[in-house]
């Protein structure tokens, strides 16, 4: 069950409010493959957003927000129940409990004569808590953010060069207990950053920037970026962009998936004392894209193809091909890279139908402990398709097929025999189709359905009968895990 509210009001000629949320919840177990596990998780969500406006006349314009979520998941065997079977052999589940709140504020002024020319300054703060567990072990996590962000804009001599800059701060906590292992850390980094860009009267458009950044365990890093765009003709246009970025992985909350699983964990060649002791992530991105706007008679369509290289300098690299019963986590030694390309297509062959084909390829490789390897679980090839019609009688129709091809699925030849899973997953194909009828003004109803094929990934959990033993591994999800479903619902407009 789902639910969305969104409300907005115009208070006066110079306030103005909005409210947006949203809830769902998953009450009903659903075991359609039979073996055990649910399908999906119970549990439900609740969302709420609370914007405010305020624009003057005299150039001041000022936002704010107040956003919360709550969510609270229940996962696992069937007939796990949590009040009794929590950290016990009895029967395996999984548990989340996220809760996150954030404030935001922008305040900005244009000049009244030179609207080309204004100041602003945005200020964020989020809190966010989770308290999970996986089986027998347990995660809580708490982050703390402050994020600010002083930004002056004008131009240089005329309209054709503008310019943009400012400084910005941001300070992190991170506090985790992973079973009975502390991690904790913060990033305090101060930086400023400037920004060109020209557009004149030819072909050509710039934009230049590069900002240099003070962290308090890297010290100081400079992040360069550059974007050009060139009109071969007014139809035609072929953008580059280059640029590089650092961070610093969060090992556990971006690979929350792997632990449900029996795998142990090990931080490998730390290099420093630093939060897990791997260091920072460091890449550049290349790109290229080029667009072409077409007519045929009083038709009209696009073409666009992409190119796209990342090349890591530093990476934390996790590993679950080495050992089927570890996940290992160590720096990059060696190359890691992603290329991609992509081709696609949207045509109007008559009014209002919009046809989109798009293909993708992907080469995302890293250098594991034994070899450079394909990244598991990600298709090299992948094929899209959507249908969209609307009537002059308020008829919708919508149709979307992925098509995804194989992936290489992590190494369980260390597993027995009838624990082991293929090298690679079969290609297979998703649809999804939604219709959707307006009545009058006010009320509009919808039907709809996903995976239309009713396509499942066959084996989803190793050693799913014994949840407890070395070999239990729900992590390697490739294909879908919901069977067909079928929704209907209505949206209705107070006024």
């Amino acid at each position: 069950m789902e639910s969305n509210i969104m409300l907005a009001k115009k208070l006066n000629d110079h306030w103005s409010t909005g409210l947006l949320t949203n809830i769902n919840g998953s009450p009903v177990k659903n075991d359609h493959n039979k073996d055990g596990f649910l399908d999906m998780p119970t549990g439900r969500q609740f969302n709420i957003v609370n914007r405010w406006k305020y624009e003057g006349h005299n150039g001041w314009i000022i936002q704010l927000a107040l956003k919360a979520l709550s969510d609270k998941r229940i996962a696992g065997q069937t007939n796990y129940d949590e009040k009794k079977d929590k950290f016990t052999t009895n029967a395996y589940g999984l548990g989340i409990d996220v809760q996150q709140y954030a404030a935001t504020g922008k305040m900005g002024y244009v000049f009244p004569n030179h609207k080309y020319k204004s100041i602003g300054l945005i200020v964020t703060a989020v809190k966010l808590n989770n308290n999970a567990y996986y089986g027998l072990r347990s995660y809580e996590a708490k982050q703390g953010t402050l994020y600010s962000n002083l930004i002056y804009q004008n131009i240089i001599g005329n309209s054709f060069h503008k310019f943009r800059t400012g400084l910005s701060f941001i300070n992190e906590s991170f506090k985790e207990m992973f079973n009975v292992t502390p991690y904790q850390r913060r990033e305090t980094v101060p930086g400023a950053y400037f920004e060109y860009n020209y557009s004149g009267e030819n072909k050509l458009s710039i934009v230049a920037g590069i900002r240099a950044d003070h962290h308090n365990a890297y010290h100081w890093m400079v992040t360069p970026r550059l974007h050009l765009k060139y009109d071969i003709t007014a139809q035609t246009n072929l953008r580059f962009s280059a640029g590089s970025g650092f961070r610093t992985a969060n090992i556990f909350a971006e690979n929350t998936g792997l632990f449900i699983s029996s795998r142990d964990y090990s931080i490998e060649n730390q290099i420093n004392n630093y939060g897990y002791g791997l260091g920072y992530e460091k890449a550049w991105n290349y790109g290229l894209n080029l667009v072409h706007n077409f007519h045929i008679g009083e038709n009209h369509g696009s073409i666009s193809l992409d190119a796209y290289h990342t090349k890591f300098l530093n990476q934390t690299v996790v590993d679950v091909d080495a050992n089927p019963q570890q996940i290992l986590f160590y720096p990059l030694q060696g190359k890691s890279f992603s290329n991609s390309l992509q081709a696609e297509i949207n045509y109007s062959p008559f009014y209002q139908f919009e046809i989109r084909l798009a293909y993708r390829w992907l080469d995302v490789q890293t250098q594991y402990k034994n070899a450079v390897l394909e990244k598991p679980l990600i298709a090299r090839n992948r094929g899209f398709l959507n249908f969209a019609y609307s009537t002059h009688t308020n008829w919708k129709f919508d149709f979307t097929s992925q098509w995804y091809g194989p992936k290489r699925i992590p190494s369980t030849l260390m597993n027995p025999a009838d624990k082991q899973m293929p090298s690679s997953s079969p290609a297979y194909m998703q649809m999804n189709a939604q219709i959707s009828k307006k009545l009058g003004k006010k009320w509009e109803l919808y039907l709809g359905a996903e995976n239309l094929t009713n396509y499942v990934q066959e084996k989803m959990i190793v050693s799913a009968e014994n949840p407890f033993s070395p070999y239990f591994d729900a992590s390697m999800i490739w294909g879908p895990i919901n069977e067909r479903l079928i929704y209907a619902g209505f949206r209705f407009k107070i006024k």
